[in-house]
């Protein structure tokens, strides 16, 4: 292989994970034609709105250096709170800033923790994790919150027609996200933070204070994306959100960036969503068990972690 695409490879995951979409869609498409159909498509679509706006955020905190696995009780929280205020009668939009409000005081109070107590955030975020569902539990008493038909308009409204409008709001926020870590001083310091802190201390840049950053800007995305699921299913449990932290650091490190942060981009996040996307919908229309698809979502993301650490040492190794 010529050595300046091989390195290329190398340097952009995003490129693999785009050949082997083509491949599987490829197979799927041979194997069963209605996986080509539109409305599929714009299924997959729709399936990954959510999933890739946590992961944005998840990007922005793995690259720095940090983990936040409270993730998953912040968007139970935040649905049960916005669900909560729009049967209490107020406006949608409203309630919506509300409950992002919420998520972002929430990640920043695990941003603060970690820092005062000089602790890893993994362990801070999930003891937090306890700490924000046993709060949905309470002021939902446990009970489901449905506001069917009044928060719906979000989920239903289609872009020409064709594009699901919460999957143009999740690319929004993957463009928002590139634009942070291109084109910023936050974004250059996220990486610098990321790579080591000592270093990027001694050069004058406010750890603290950026971490804090970091970690609002992570409890934004995943405010817009409890937001969104609400509309989408309509109702609202502390559990809404189980499962999806791990989704999320796991699509983040399938797009490239590596679990020591320090690097990546969006792009791969953005390519290591649809992946995910993709697979569970290939799986679902090859009629594969249930139990059989979580099996393969938890062997994608291993092979992932062990293509992402051939990479960095072949990379260090040129």
């Amino acid at each position: 292989m010529n050595i300046k695409i091989k390195q290329t490879l190398l340097r952009s995951q995003w490129l693999i994970l785009l050949m082997v979409i083509l491949l599987i869609s490829a197979i799927t498409a041979i194997i069963n034609p209605r996986f080509l159909m539109v409305n599929n498509i714009m299924n997959i679509f729709e399936q990954i709105a959510v999933l890739g706006l946590v992961a944005a955020g998840a990007s922005i905190i793995i690259i720095s250096g940090n983990f936040d696995i409270s993730v998953g009780a912040i968007i139970g929280l935040t649905c049960c709170i916005t669900a909560i205020l729009i049967n209490a009668g107020v406006n949608g939009f409203a309630a919506s800033a509300a409950g992002i409000l919420v998520s972002m005081l929430c990640t920043l109070l695990n941003g603060i923790l970690a820092i005062l107590f000089k602790a890893p955030s993994f362990i801070i975020s999930l003891a937090t994790t306890s700490v924000y569902t046993g709060a949905a539990l309470f002021i939902t008493k446990g009970v489901i919150r449905t506001v069917y038909g009044e928060f719906g308009f979000l989920s239903k409204t289609k872009v020409l027609n064709i594009i699901p409008l919460i999957f143009m709001i999740s690319l929004i926020g993957y463009v928002i996200v590139h634009v942070i870590l291109k084109y910023t001083q936050i974004g250059r310091r996220l990486f610098a933070i990321g790579c080591n802190e000592k270093s990027a201390f001694l050069a004058g840049i406010s750890v603290t204070g950026n971490k804090l950053i970091f970690f609002v800007l992570n409890g934004f995305f995943v405010g817009v994306a409890a937001v969104l699921l609400l509309s989408r299913v309509g109702s609202a449990l502390p559990s809404s959100g189980a499962g999806m932290e791990l989704q999320a650091m796991g699509a983040v490190v399938i797009g490239g960036v590596p679990i020591s942060g320090g690097k990546g981009n969006i792009i791969g996040t953005f390519f290591g969503v649809l992946l995910m996307g993709l697979i569970s919908n290939v799986l679902n229309i090859l009629g594969v068990n249930p139990y059989l698809q979580e099996i393969a979502s938890g062997a994608i993301i291993i092979i992932a972690l062990g293509i992402s650490a051939l990479r960095v040492n072949l990379l260090n190794k040129n």
